[in-house]
């Protein structure tokens, strides 16, 4: 293994080591919970930890941002869950996602909008609610109200605004089930 090869590959897995560390030493604290064997690497933003639930096993990669607002609600996330990097979770009205989710590099999904007169001002847009098994793809969006089905996958830059049925495959913007 040469040298350069060495330096590239150690940085990573120190990172993951320290973030384990982190995260039981100064997250776990902190949180609302986090389960066993979960890792949180260099996020963004954290906010509102204290109304932040982490399953057990879950991955948090670099740049997430979680965010619960203050007299707003919970964030939960399942067991075995993965939040590639500079995921966004915005959580004015509750937020749940289920075990075994994927949520690829950059997605957003937030409950929350700026009022249109005072855009200071933010107001909830409803519950979001993500079952088990479901893909959400690369910068996809979920905005709030919207509840996705257990197994459902989410294309790569959709944005959903409705709710998506079980096992169903929807992309575009508006998002759609595919064929249709």
């Amino acid at each position: 293994m040469t040298m350069t090869r060495r330096l590239t590959e150690v940085r990573p897995r120190l990172r993951w080591r320290v973030g384990r560390l982190i995260t039981g030493v100064v997250y776990a604290p902190a949180f609302g919970s986090i389960g066993e064997g979960s890792v949180i690497v260099r996020p963004r933003r954290l906010q509102g930890v204290e109304r932040i639930h982490l399953g057990a096993g879950c991955s948090v990669f670099e740049g997430a941002w979680l965010a619960s607002e203050p007299g707003g609600g919970e964030l939960r996330i399942g067991n075995n869950t993965y939040l590639g990097h500079d995921v966004h979770l915005h959580a004015l009205d509750p937020v749940t996602i289920g075990s075994d989710c994927v949520l690829a590099d950059g997605v957003f999904v937030g409950s929350s909008d700026h009022d249109r007169d005072d855009r200071h001002r933010v107001h909830g847009t409803g519950a979001i609610t993500i079952g088990d098994r479901v893909f959400l793809g690369q910068r996809s969006v979920v905005l709030g109200g919207v509840t996705i089905g257990d197994g459902a996958t989410v294309g790569a830059h959709a944005v959903v605004t409705r709710d998506v049925a079980p096992g169903q495959t929807v992309v575009g913007i508006p998002a759609r089930p595919t064929g249709a």
